[in-house]
C-alpha cells in the first residue's frame, strides 16, 4: 500500500510518525511505502510567534530541521505538491515528479491574507509570521504611549490568540512602567468578546480588571494608515496610535487552484476525517472545513485518529475510530498565569481560574512540542 502525506506541519508530521511506528513491520517488508511531501526543510513552532512579538523568544528558537523530527522509515522529500489528481490517485510535485497513492493525507495548513482588508498590510502589526512578529516587537519597544487597538479578521487560526495578545500587551506595558499611558481597545466581530461562549464569560471580567475597553460586532472593513483610523462594516471607527491585527486566513493556494475547496478549506467528514466524495483521502488540521478551532492540538488529535484508522485499514481492512472534535487550548493570562480550554463536538469548555502552575505547564509544553510532533507524546 502506498501512503502519501502532503504537508510537513504539525498534523502531517504527527500522522507520518505515528503511521511509521504502527506499520514498521509492513514498511520493512515493503508491503507499505510511506511518503511525506513538504514545502520546507524547516519545521516551525507557530505558537512561539506571539512570544517573539513580546521579546520572550528569539526567532531561531522557533525552528527545527524537519528531517530530524521524522522516523527513518519515512520517505521524506522537500518537494511541494502543485497538482492533485484525486480521480487518478496521484499527485504531481513542483519538481515534476508524480506520486501515486492508495491513501492520501492532505495537511497543507493555512495562510494569512491581510491583503483582503484594505490597509491592513501597511497599517497594522501582526504576529502570524516571523517577519511580522519581529516587526511588532520593534514597534512595541519604541511605543511610549497612546491608543492601542486590536482588531480581528475572520476566519483565523488559533482562536485564543486575540485574548492572549490583550493579556500580553497589558503585562508588557506594565513591566515597562507605562501602562497608565496606554489605552487598549479590543474589537471582536461577533456580539461577545470571544466566539466560544465560556471563553467570553471567563475573559470579560479579566478584561474589566485590566481596564481594557472592548467593542463587539466590529468586522474590519478598512484601515487608513495615514490618518490611523480603522473602520468596521458596521460603520463605526476607532482611532489608534498602534494597531495590532489578527489577519484573516485562507487555506493554501494549491487547494484553491486545484478546486478542492472554497477558500482553501477542504470539505471533510467531521467524524471520519475523509474528504467528501473521496474515501481514500484524509484531511487534517487547518486544511479542513470542520467547525473546530484551527489549532495545533486539533491537528494533533485528528492525526492520531487518522493514523490509527489507516494502520487498521492496512492490517484488518477497516477503520476503528471516529474523531470527536477534541481540542485543547492553553490560554496565556499574563506572564505568570494561564488556564486552558478543552472541548469537543458535544461538550463545551469549562474554564478554570488562571494559575501559575498552568502557566509553567504551558511554558514546558513549548519545549515538549518537539517530542509531541514526533508522535511520542
Amino acid at each position: 500500500m502506498r501512503i502519501v502525506v502532503v504537508g510537513g506541519g504539525t498534523g502531517g508530521t504527527i500522522v507520518a510518525n505515528n503511521l511509521s511506528r504502527r506499520l514498521v513491520g509492513e514498511i520493512r517488508a515493503r508491503k507499505v511505502r510511506l511518503t511525506l511531501l513538504s514545502a520546507s526543510d524547516k519545521h516551525m513552532y507557530q505558537p512561539g510567534l506571539l512570544y517573539v512579538a513580546f521579546g520572550q523568544m528569539s526567532p531561531d528558537q522557533l525552528y527545527r530541521e524537519q528531517a530530524s523530527l521524522l522516523e527513518s522509515n519515512i520517505d521524506f522529500h522537500v518537494d511541494p505538491v502543485v497538482e492533485f489528481k484525486l480521480d487518478e490517485n496521484r499527485v504531481r510535485t513542483q519538481s515534476g515528479k508524480v506520486h501515486e497513492y492508495d491513501v492520501l493525507v492532505i495537511a497543507t495548513g493555512s495562510r494569512i491574507v491581510p491583503e483582503l482588508v484594505p490597509g491592513m498590510r501597511e497599517g497594522a502589526e501582526t504576529f502570524y509570521s516571523e517577519a511580522g512578529a519581529v516587526k511588532m516587537f520593534k514597534r512595541l519597544r519604541e511605543f511610549e504611549g497612546g491608543n492601542v487597538a486590536v482588531v480581528v479578521g475572520v476566519p483565523h487560526k488559533c482562536p485564543i490568540a486575540p485574548v492572549e495578545v490583550i493579556f500580553s500587551l497589558h503585562d508588557y506595558f506594565k513591566a515597562r512602567g507605562i501602562r497608565d499611558k496606554v489605552h487598549i481597545k479590543y474589537h471582536y466581530p461577533i456580539g461577545r468578546i470571544h466566539t466560544i461562549e465560556n471563553v467570553a464569560k471567563w475573559a470579560k471580567p479579566e478584561f474589566d480588571r485590566m481596564g481594557i475597553e472592548y467593542e463587539t460586532l466590529f468586522n474590519v472593513k478598512e484601515i487608513d494608515p495615514v490618518n490611523r483610523v480603522v473602520r468596521s462594516e458596521e460603520d463605526t471607527e476607532t482611532h489608534y496610535d498602534l494597531l495590532i491585527a489578527i489577519p484573516p486566513h485562507r487555506g493554501m493556494e494549491v487547494v484553491e487552484k486545484n478546486g478542492l475547496g472554497e477558500g482553501g478549506w477542504i470539505p471533510t467528514d467531521r467524524y471520519k476525517l475523509t474528504m467528501n466524495g473521496h474515501d481514500n483521502v484524509y484531511v487534517l488540521g487547518d486544511t479542513t472545513n470542520l467547525p473546530v478551532s484551527k489549532t495545533g492540538s486539533a491537528a494533533h488529535f485528528e492525526a492520531e485518529v487518522v493514523a490509527e484508522n489507516i494502520a487498521s485499514i492496512v492490517k484488518i481492512g477497516a477503520p476503528v475510530r471516529d474523531y470527536d472534535g477534541k481540542v485543547y487550548c492553553f490560554i496565556e493570562a499574563g506572564h505568570d498565569r494561564a488556564t486552558y480550554a478543552m472541548f469537543n463536538y458535544q461538550i463545551p469548555p469549562d474554564l478554570k481560574p488562571a494559575s501559575k502552575p498552568m502557566h509553567w505547564f504551558k511554558m514546558a509544553y513549548n519545549q515538549m512540542y518537539w517530542t509531541s510532533v514526533r508522535g511520542l507524546l
